[in-house]
């Protein structure tokens, strides 16, 4: 993990329109708008209110909170390559493949590419990475829209 903070948590939470318990992006360690790329981390702790109720015996955390997470990140990237006045909303998820979980304990390390970004919208290629090997990776595409729009 890198110790490298481009954006903290506060700085995230003036772009992320998310709030406990669906923030689920701590720190943005890399950011390359001219290539589009981004990255982020998630620290996993047992003290994760869906843990509680995902196989309590066997913690790991649900796969699509990995992909949400993943979501957020491209959001940032999205909002920081200068598209302010809208919010990422959710259109699509193709591709998921979930390779390994994500245990309390664990740093996801969330890279982000941008495949497409307009006004409009965008698709971006997301992986989730736990301790240097691929637990989660998906495609997914956005809407921008105005929260009266929502």
């Amino acid at each position: 993990m890198s110790d490298k903070v481009v954006l903290n948590i506060k700085q995230i939470r003036d772009i992320l329109p998310h709030r406990y318990p669906f923030l689920l992006v701590d720190r943005v360690v890399e950011l390359d708008l001219e290539n589009n790329n981004i990255v982020a981390t998630k620290c996993v702790t047992m003290n994760e209110e869906f843990f509680q109720g995902h196989f309590p015996q066997a913690p790991i955390m649900p796969g699509v909170l990995i992909l949400e997470a993943l979501a957020q990140t491209g959001g940032i990237l999205i909002h920081e390559k200068g598209f302010k006045e809208k919010t990422a909303v959710l259109l699509s998820v193709n591709n998921v493949k979930f390779r390994r979980p994500a245990l309390p304990g664990d740093v996801i390390m969330m890279h982000v590419h941008g495949l497409h970004l307009s006004s409009k919208g965008g698709k971006v290629e997301a992986k989730a990475m736990v301790n240097g090997e691929l637990a989660t990776e998906a495609v997914i595409g956005f809407a921008l829209t105005s929260f009266e729009q929502i």
